[in-house]
């Protein structure tokens, strides 16, 4: 009987663990991932590493608005046809954002399909706390 309850929990445990959601990775059909990360954690990045590039998604309207400091701009439209020049690095670190969150999460997507595997989503400009620049 011992055996058969512990088989049963065994078994309830490996379903529960299968079955778990990572909200910080999504997949993608090209079978490489991105990141979802905060405005926070990005900071820290920008503040604590060296090698990396921060990339705005957004237009160059908006770019000219306001943007985070040393970001490389790329609309989410030209990423297919611009990063390949741009964002020579594959494994390079890439922070994206965009105004709320939308097109830096298929912009993500769309460079973790074309190849480059240290991609780290933070979402918009608009939960971002800290500096800008013009």
């Amino acid at each position: 009987m011992k055996k058969k309850l512990l088989a049963a929990a065994l078994l309830s445990l490996i379903i529960l663990a299968s079955c778990g959601n990572n909200n910080t990775a999504e997949n993608n059909t090209g079978g490489n991932e991105y990141m979802n990360i905060t405005a926070e954690e990005a900071k820290e990045i920008m503040d604590n590493e060296e090698d990396y590039i921060i990339l705005d998604v957004r237009t160059q309207e908006e770019y000219d608005e306001g943007h985070i400091p040393g970001a490389v701009l790329i609309p989410d439209y030209e990423i297919g046809e611009k990063a390949p020049e741009i964002l020579t690095d594959k494994d390079k670190l890439i922070l994206v954002y965009c105004r709320s969150g939308r097109r830096s999460k298929e912009a993500s997507k769309a460079l973790a399909d074309m190849g480059y595997t240290n991609i780290r989503e933070f979402g918009g400009i608009i939960d971002w706390q800290y500096p800008t620049e013009r």
